[in-house]
């Protein structure tokens, strides 16, 4: 089923213009269709040349910005007649129904994902919530959950809307787990944004339309995938990378022992980030992967919001209210913990940083990092602008 109705009610929505040259936009979306070379290959060889059009002005002399070039990437990149006219053809899709097209660089690109070695060079959006709020979570589990599961999601979201009101949440709009953390979130104020598997003309499953309307205003659609790409299964599993790098923490509510919820708590566990898990009975088949990934260290154990705040270190949104509105200032020299001096060094050296550069430079994990950040922003010592960067005051 085409979701012309998704773009027809975004359309006449206020969102950002593109931050780059349509000219640069064609070629980078030609990179994207071009064949025979890995995801990491093709972020590597983004960034190596400077932009998509670079990389196709050195389509015959390639290794003079990838010395290390492939013989294969080499020859496939001789030709770019078809991937030119499929990009000019999503150039005219993208136009029509004022998609936002994100590339890796961008500002309004995920910035968690931006800092992983195979994150997509172009991503598709359609919807209003920014893709780097202060934070960002997401929940995934089986297609078939239990009304233990729905539960659990139902008193989880319910409660970190009081814990930490302020947090995006993630799934992959797919059958049981993904959408009933979508709707939750919807129902309980939260921004959330669903990654696809297929292009922004289709949704699957379209039994999820509904929700998927209210997602485009209350969060999001996001995708890797031109327009006119079937949902095969392999997609699935490539997105599943998407929603682990784009957020501080996975959370598996249910999984059998197999499943694309073990598949995305792996990637993220590679990426450096945080999972966690829900307990279930013994002996439960949808309660057995998340029970394993607990047993073998994989996972840390969790069974409420509270829970999830405390081993996050996420002080919640209304602590920072109550001290803006009692006055808390910051002192001329407040007490740092060593980390917090630490970033406050890393910022007084380079300026206005990134969340995720900020770790780097910092070498602290994103999750940590973030709860760092908010203590640091009660005592006034830095502040959040545009763009997810953090600016010091002192």
């Amino acid at each position: 089923m085409r979701v012309c109705t998704l773009l027809c009610i975004f359309a006449a929505t206020e969102h950002p213009s593109i931050m780059m040259t349509e000219q640069e936009m064609l070629y980078t979306l030609a990179l994207t269709r071009m064949t025979g070379f890995s995801f990491q290959t093709a972020l590597q060889l983004y960034l190596q040349a400077g932009g998509g059009q670079a990389v196709y002005e050195h389509r015959h002399d390639i290794r003079a910005v990838m010395p290390d070039c492939s013989e294969r990437l080499a020859t496939a990149l001789q030709d770019w007649d078809s991937a030119l006219a499929r990009a000019e053809h999503e150039m005219a899709f993208i136009q029509k129904h004022h998609i936002q097209v994100l590339c890796h660089g961008d500002d309004r690109y995920p910035a968690r994902l931006a800092d992983c070695p195979d994150a997509p060079i172009v991503l598709y959006y359609l919807g209003t919530a920014s893709l780097n709020q202060q934070q960002v979570i997401n929940l995934v589990g089986t297609r078939r959950c239990t009304t233990y599961g729905q539960d659990l999601i139902q008193h989880f979201i319910a409660d970190l809307r009081q814990l930490c009101p302020q947090v995006l949440i993630v799934s992959g709009l797919a059958y049981g787990i993904d959408i009933c953390a979508h709707r939750q979130a919807l129902s309980h104020g939260f921004d959330t944004v669903g990654v696809l598997a297929h292009g922004l003309d289709d949704l699957y499953p379209p039994r999820h339309r509904e929700t998927a309307l209210q997602m485009v205003r209350q969060g999001g659609l996001l995708t890797e995938y031109m327009s006119e790409t079937e949902p095969m299964a392999n997609n699935f599993r490539m997105r599943n990378r998407i929603v682990a790098g784009m957020s501080d923490a996975t959370i598996v509510v249910e999984s059998a022992s197999r499943g694309g919820a073990l598949i995305t708590a792996r990637i993220a566990q590679d990426y450096g980030r945080d999972v966690m898990a829900f307990p279930g009975p013994v002996g439960a088949p949808y309660s057995e992967g998340c029970n394993n990934l607990i047993r073998d260290n994989k996972a840390q154990l969790i069974t409420s919001a509270s829970d999830f705040i405390e081993f996050m270190g996420w002080q919640t949104a209304a602590q920072l209210h109550k001290a803006k509105s009692e006055g808390i200032e910051r002192t001329l020299f407040p007490e740092l913990t060593a980390e917090e001096q630490t970033v406050v060094e890393v910022l007084r050296g380079t300026g206005d940083l990134q969340l995720n550069v900020l770790s780097v430079k910092a070498n602290i994990p994103i999750g940590k990092l973030t709860a760092i950040l908010f203590q640091l922003e009660l005592k006034g010592v830095v502040r959040p602008i545009v763009g997810g960067s953090y600016h010091l005051l002192v």
